[in-house]
């Protein structure tokens, strides 16, 4: 082990054994002198020896080199081991998605345990993937680990969320699956057939015909185009996502006993994933866990916007919650790995980010200042929660009274050789084709690249759109959404997508208003009553479907409007249903699905908001 002269220990590229053989490649840095220490481990597909985009503060927001960062763990006197993924980079193996990190994860943590200079005890770190790799080692309760900080990932139930949601299958495992295939080509021939692709034209052609294996912009790549569409055409909840490392709810009861940090973002798409690994290990006595949720895109919380808004200088973890990122982590591990008083024990449980309240003008850089502030709590749900519903009404309003007369359903029609475009939202990895954020969903972005510009979305004869009259006082919500429908189709079936909207009114420097999109949800209704058994819908029938959307904190202004959005789709953000009930990922017989939604005194379909008392 050489000294780098930088105060530590560094051995690159040892190649350590896992159960089955393969040898996984990891990198270690060790304080100058003494031990044994903690170890802070991080696995990554990513490339053990790049930069992580995501290791910034607010004050400097140029990337730390890996080197870098475990040079700060190494002053605070822990040992930090970085390690690739099994058949990514320097490690050796087959790469097939989530399904070799539980193993390799407990493996990983038994070969630490064994070195004389670790202590006996584990802290995890790491975002998105190598948050995933955290919670897929946990599920194992694996040897020596002390405590985690999961940030913007660790799959609560990746079939739910952060794969498939709803049903559909989110397409930024495509935009990954092609971006890391090309990244990590070793072989010359393959490499040179990824570039030939042009992902966004693929994308695009969704929308005419599906993909087939041979057939797709991962053809060259086997492995990558394997467990692509293996994720894509399982639509069953069955035994294939009940692994762990993309399960983590099937094994709470016997996950690691250890303190848990759950960092995720409203415009994350792991937000779902946070919530529901903090409630679940809570439940389940599984160690002090800890949820934080900022207004913040994938791995951005040092900035404090997202997409087209700004919610100001309180909005960054940097400064609310620590000094920066780096000691918002080193604290948890001091606390709960060496057992130093700092004052963490004490620390809320809940810390969430409301956004709002802002001037609503446009800044020097040409976002809208929304605003926002932080509450505390210790329990998710606020426990001062007040379910409220808001009944939609057949003029295409809603109002918390329920509609009092028959009347004719509101109609919603999907044709999916011409689907609803995706503008901003919890989405991350889209790029080039999407990408996640605070957007304004009357004309689409006009700057900041996210994609080309739209008409309205609300104007378009595709979407209902449903809205509450100028509000009276300020409303404020924090929580799960979800909406409740009654409907039938004349198509076997269909999705509906469902997106709550703050709907600003004309300003002087907005003078048609500003539609922020606040978070979203969706179903794809074969699955309406049962993720393991889907079943095909009888056309003209009535059935119940509840769509549940991501949690979101938002303080609605006095004069705002409250807004519900109702599509057949989100493109490219998730696959599109061809409404003609073939398997999926399959896109052979497309055909447009008319659905009614009824807003009647006997079917009186709503969103449930999590409403919050507003405070003297």
């Amino acid at each position: 082990m050489g000294n780098d002269g930088a105060g530590f220990r560094v051995e690159h590229d040892i190649m350590v054994p896992a159960r089955d053989g393969v040898r996984l490649a990891t990198d270690v840095y060790l304080p100058a002198e003494g031990g044994p220490f903690p170890v802070v481990l991080e696995r990554t597909p990513y490339d053990k020896t790049a930069p992580s985009r995501s290791e910034i503060t607010a004050a400097d927001p140029k990337p730390r080199s890996r080197a870098e960062v475990a040079a700060y763990f190494v002053r605070a006197r822990y040992a930090v081991a970085y390690r690739d993924c099994r058949g990514r980079y320097r490690s050796d193996g087959s790469f097939t998605k989530y399904l070799s990190e539980a193993a390799d994860g407990y493996d990983t943590c038994a070969w630490l345990t064994r070195q004389p200079w670790c202590d006996g005890r584990i802290a995890t770190m790491g975002l998105s993937y190598a948050a995933h790799t955290q919670m897929a080692a946990g599920c194992l309760d694996a040897p020596g680990l002390a405590a985690q900080f999961l940030d913007c990932g660790g799959f609560s139930n990746a079939y739910r969320s952060g794969i498939r949601h709803g049903g559909a299958f989110d397409l930024k495992q495509a935009t990954w699956a092609y971006r890391n295939a090309l990244a990590d080509a070793r072989d010359p021939a393959v490499k040179a057939a990824l570039k030939q692709q042009d992902i966004a034209a693929w994308i695009a052609r969704l929308r005419q015909q599906g993909w087939r294996a041979g057939d797709s912009p991962l053809a060259a790549a086997a492995e990558y185009e394997a467990y692509l569409f293996e994720q894509w055409s399982h639509g069953s909840f069955d035994a294939f996502w009940q692994q762990p490392g993309i399960y983590a709810e099937g094994y709470y009861d016997r996950y690691a006993p250890v303190p848990t940090v759950h960092l995720s973002g409203w415009y994350d798409p792991y937000a779902r994933t946070a919530v529901e690994n903090y409630l679940g290990l809570k439940r389940a006595g599984r160690g002090p866990t800890r949820l934080i949720l900022g207004p913040w895109t994938h791995g951005d919380r040092s900035l404090s916007h997202a997409g087209e808004v700004e919610f100001g200088p309180a909005a960054t973890a940097d400064g609310s919650l620590a000094a920066d990122f780096f000691e918002l982590r080193r604290r948890w591990f001091d606390h709960w790995v060496k057992g130093l008083d700092n004052g963490v024990g004490g620390e809320p449980a809940v810390r969430v980010f409301v956004m709002g309240g802002g001037s609503g003008r446009r800044n020097a850089e040409g976002r809208i200042e929304h605003g926002g502030f932080w509450r505390e709590a210790e329990a998710w749900p606020l426990p001062e929660t007040e379910w409220t519903r808001f009944y939609l009404q057949p003029d295409r309003s809603l109002d918390p009274t329920p509609p009092v007369a028959a009347a004719p359903p509101l109609t919603l029609t999907a044709d999916p050789r011409h689907p609803v475009p995706t503008i901003g939202g919890a989405l991350s990895s889209g790029e080039p084709v999407m990408r996640g954020g605070a957007y304004d969903q009357r004309t689409g972005p006009k700057v900041f690249g996210a994609t080309p510009p739209y008409g309205p979305l609300a104007a378009r004869a595709d979407v209902l759109s449903l809205r509450t009259p100028p509000l009276a006082a300020d409303l404020e919500i924090a929580g799960p959404i979800e909406l409740r429908l009654w409907l039938a189709s004349d198509a076997p079936d269909a999705d509906i997508h469902a997106k709550l909207v703050d709907l600003y009114p004309p300003s002087a420097d907005d003078p048609d208003g500003f539609a922020m999109n606040l978070c979203e949800g969706l179903l794809r209704l074969r699955y309406r009553h049962s993720w393991r058994a889907p079943t095909l819908m009888v056309p003209g029938e009535v059935y119940a479907a509840t769509v549940p959307l991501f949690p979101v904190a938002n303080l609605f202004r006095r004069g705002h409007r409250l807004r519900l959005d109702l599509a057949g789709s989100n493109f490219p953000h998730f696959d599109i249903n061809p409404n003609s009930g073939e398997p999926e990922g399959a896109f052979d017989r497309p055909r447009v699905a008319t659905s009614r939604i009824f807003a009647d005194p006997s079917r009186p379909s709503h969103l449930v908001l999590p409403v919050i008392p507003r405070r003297a």
